[in-house]
């Protein structure tokens, strides 16, 4: 599975890594973004929503599990699933609504609703390390990997 890893030692970091990510996204649709608490997926999803011009404020949708974002070209769908108890709670949000249309769905803690939710076009994993973070992607899919040769 194609994977590359980038060291991101600022918040300011994360965002432009974010903000690169959408630049390049083509046709990839499903992100899944992985870390513990304060590992920076959401900063690296406020960089992705300033790329595609959201001016607002981005949190994470922790109780919400979802915050839409219709922006000019693009409908964005950020989730947020640390609170999910259980995988089926996803059905009455109208999940596939979402992963199968065409704006893009972010989901951080996607381990959550395992079995559930489609392979992801992009699979990011954030570790904190002694001087930032290590950030990790790998890509399942024909999507995916078109955009990660772009990163390389």
């Amino acid at each position: 599975m194609p994977r590359l890893e980038q060291p991101v030692a600022t918040a300011a970091e994360m965002e432009a890594l974010g903000a690169k990510l959408a630049s390049r996204l083509g046709n990839a649709r499903v992100i899944y973004v992985h870390g513990p608490l304060g590992a920076g997926k959401t900063t690296l999803v406020r960089g992705m929503l300033r790329a595609f011009g959201h001016e607002g404020t981005v949190k994470s949708p922790t109780f919400t599990l979802v915050e839409p974002y219709d922006l000019k070209d693009i409908s964005f769908y950020h989730f947020d699933l640390y609170r999910l108890n259980d995988p089926e709670e996803l059905e009455f949000l109208g999940v596939r609504d979402y992963l199968h249309g065409k704006g893009v769905c972010v989901v951080e803690w996607a381990e959550r609703a395992e079995g559930v939710l489609p392979t992801p076009d992009l699979d990011i994993m954030i570790s904190p390390t002694g001087t930032g973070r290590m950030v990790r992607i790998t890509t399942p899919t024909s999507h995916g990997n078109a955009l990660l040769e772009t990163l390389a």
